[in-house]
């Protein structure tokens, strides 16, 4: 028995007898866990043994199992055990946005949560803690950016307009920014703010390590209405929007599990191939993102559709030949 079934099933233990105010009988949690009887008392034991106030009561020639009335009522509203002790568990999740704002008033958070989870459940948990592990590495020395972060955070809540200083990667210079920060999307290791730029009168896109200087002004903003962030970003592969088109590419047999086993745009399209290829479809912003992932599998991968994009990739492959110094012959040259 895998070790993560054990523990899922005793946390659901945990909940329905919080829930339960007459108690449950070792049957009736077979049931609503679809495990024998024996397996229950196992798990029960168990819990008793990690210090879990159980107790048994004679009710109608059963015997009902409950937890003791101190532990349901531990917890303060409106939380309740297994709230908290998902809370706390979380806390391992969020290790990689260290020194910044965000994470110090979640590890206040924690730290309150610590206190108010009875020991033995203190205990259960840590259990839980050492089998399941969440692995996010810090991409970022966010600390770096901690003012303009906080800077920012309280400008689009208080809807101030800010005044920036910004590099922009394509152009490789820096310019003034007046923008209204609509939100803050964290996204694939980066902190983004998205708004109105009032240089290019329309919602924009901001890197937050990109930002050289930043002043709030006392201008006011309102957020439109019609305004959604999933509209925004909807054609776009990733983080970087654009007009969508309809893409085509047919990735070999060998891949096509690892691209159907996960949604690369919230629009595609995957179709199975008789050879056990696919071929995945997207409406979708031809971006410097959509070229990278494309890419990034190699020659497993052919774009069929749009031409514009197929000549994108053409050329970056011959640039990267290029670069590399591999010779190229007029047959590569012409090709594609």
């Amino acid at each position: 028995m895998a070790r993560g079934d054990q523990l899922a099933r005793q946390w659901k233990i945990i909940e329905t007898l919080l829930a339960s105010n007459t108690g449950k009988s070792a049957a009736q949690l077979a049931d609503e866990l679809d495990c024998n009887a024996r397996t229950v008392y196992r798990d029960l034991e168990a819990l008793q043994a990690a210090g879990f106030p159980l107790y048994t009561d004679r009710v109608d020639g059963k015997n009902l199992w409950s937890l003791l009335d101190s532990l349901k009522h531990h917890i303060p509203i409106p939380f309740n055990l297994t709230e908290l002790l998902a809370l706390y568990f979380s806390s391992d999740m969020l290790q990689f946005l260290q020194n910044t704002v965000f994470h110090d008033s979640l590890e206040s958070l924690f730290d309150k949560i610590k206190t108010t989870i009875p020991a033995e459940s203190k205990k259960y948990l840590d259990t839980v803690q050492q089998t399941f592990q969440v692995s996010l590495k810090q991409f970022k020395e966010y600390g770096k950016y901690r003012e303009i972060l906080n800077t920012i955070k309280d400008a689009a809540i208080n809807q101030k307009t800010v005044e920036m200083v910004y590099f922009t990667m394509g152009r490789r210079k820096e310019g003034r920014r007046k923008v209204d920060p609509y939100r803050i999307l964290f996204f694939n290791g980066t902190f983004y703010v998205i708004g109105f730029c009032h240089l290019r009168k329309d919602c924009r896109t901001f890197a937050l390590e990109r930002i050289k200087m930043l002043t709030t002004t006392d201008e006011r903003f309102t957020v439109p209405e019609d305004f959604r962030l999933e509209d925004y970003m909807g054609a776009g592969f990733g983080i970087i929007g654009g007009s969508p088109e309809k893409v085509k590419i047919w990735f070999s047999p060998d891949i096509a599990g690892y691209i159907k086993e996960k949604t690369w745009h919230e629009g595609q399209v995957i179709k199975p191939q008789r050879d056990g290829s696919i071929i995945f479809e997207a409406d979708v912003a031809i971006t410097e993102e959509l070229l990278s992932w494309i890419m990034g599998w190699g020659a497993k991968a052919e774009v069929l559709e749009p031409q514009a994009l197929k000549d994108r990739i053409h050329a970056e492959v011959l640039a990267m030949l290029k670069a590399s110094g591999e010779p190229l012959n007029q047959e590569k040259q012409t090709s594609g």
